[in-house]
C-alpha cells in the first residue's frame, strides 16, 4: 500500500510539472464573440503573493517587480488574485507560504464575492491544484496547502455554469478568472482591451479550455503582464499572482 501512495504522489507531481520549464506564453481565444487573453502555467511555476518582507502588502504589480528584482529574480507573469477590502486585504480565505493569514468568508452580502457558490483554488504541496466551493472547504478543509485564494462567483462547478447566470444578461464588463483543466494546469484568462462579457460566456470560456472548475477573480480593475521588460504600471490590489525566475 505505501509503494502504491508513493506512485500515486509520484505520478501526480509528475503530471503537474510537466510543463514547469516551458517559457510563459500568452493566447489569444476567441468566445462567444469577445477576445481573451489567455495564460496556461503547471502550478509548481505559480505563487501567491500579498505582503512583502516589511509585512506591507505589494498593492501593485510594479510593487512585486522591485521586490522580485531586489532577489535578482525577473517577473515572467503577474494577475490580480481576487477581490479585496479596502488597504487590499484580501475579501476571503488567504493562504500564503503555508500559513493561513485570512480566515475563510462565509457571510451573506452584496457583490460578486458573496454570489454564492463562492469558491477556493489552493496548490496543494506536492503542486496539484484543486478549485472548490466554499462551503465544500469549510466543511472539508485540507492540509498541505502551500497557497490559497478565496474569491467568487464560482464561474464552473463540476463542468456546469454557476445557478445564478443568465445567457441573455446585459451586465457586460471586463473581468478575469482562473481556471484547473484537464492537465492540472491553472488556466488564466482576462478580457482582452476593449473586450466585455458576462459570466454566464465569461464561464463557457473556461468549458472551452477544457476546465470542469473555476473562479471569478475580479472585475474592472483586474489586469495582466506576461514578460513584462519594464515596471508594470497598474491598479491597486489584494493578493496576486506571480511568475518570477
Amino acid at each position: 500500500m505505501k509503494s502504491f501512495l508513493r506512485s500515486a504522489v509520484a505520478l501526480a507531481l509528475s503530471v503537474a510539472l510537466i510543463h514547469a520549464d516551458e517559457p510563459v506564453r500568452e493566447e489569444r481565444v476567441t468566445s462567444a464573440g469577445t477576445i481573451y487573453r489567455v495564460v496556461r502555467l503547471a502550478p509548481a511555476r505559480v505563487q501567491l503573493v500579498w505582503k512583502n518582507r516589511q509585512g506591507l502588502p505589494f498593492r501593485s504589480f510594479e510593487g512585486v517587480q522591485a521586490d522580485r528584482q531586489a532577489k535578482g529574480e525577473a517577473v515572467r507573469f503577474l494577475m490580480n488574485a481576487g477581490i479585496f477590502e479596502p488597504g487590499g486585504i484580501p475579501s476571503g480565505l488567504h493562504i500564503e507560504a503555508g500559513q493561513m493569514l485570512r480566515p475563510l468568508n462565509l457571510a451573506e452580502a452584496p457583490g460578486n464575492f458573496f454570489l454564492k457558490p463562492n469558491g477556493v483554488l489552493v496548490r496543494h504541496r506536492d503542486a496539484r491544484v484543486t478549485i472548490t466551493t466554499s462551503e465544500d472547504w469549510h466543511r472539508n478543509p485540507r492540509d498541505g496547502v502551500l497557497w490559497g485564494i478565496q474569491s467568487g462567483p464560482m464561474l464552473l462547478i463540476d463542468g456546469r455554469r454557476h445557478p445564478a447566470f443568465t445567457e441573455t444578461s446585459e451586465n457586460r464588463l471586463h473581468r478575469n478568472g482562473v481556471g484547473v483543466d484537464g492537465e492540472g494546469r491553472l488556466v488564466f484568462a482576462i478580457t482582452d482591451r476593449g473586450q466585455a462579457t458576462n459570466l454566464w460566456n465569461f464561464a463557457g470560456l473556461f468549458l472551452q479550455l477544457g476546465c470542469k472548475n473555476a473562479l471569478f477573480l475580479d472585475g474592472d480593475i483586474s489586469a495582466l503582464a506576461v514578460n513584462p521588460q519594464a515596471p508594470v504600471k497598474s491598479n491597486l490590489f489584494g493578493a496576486m499572482f506571480v511568475v518570477s525566475e
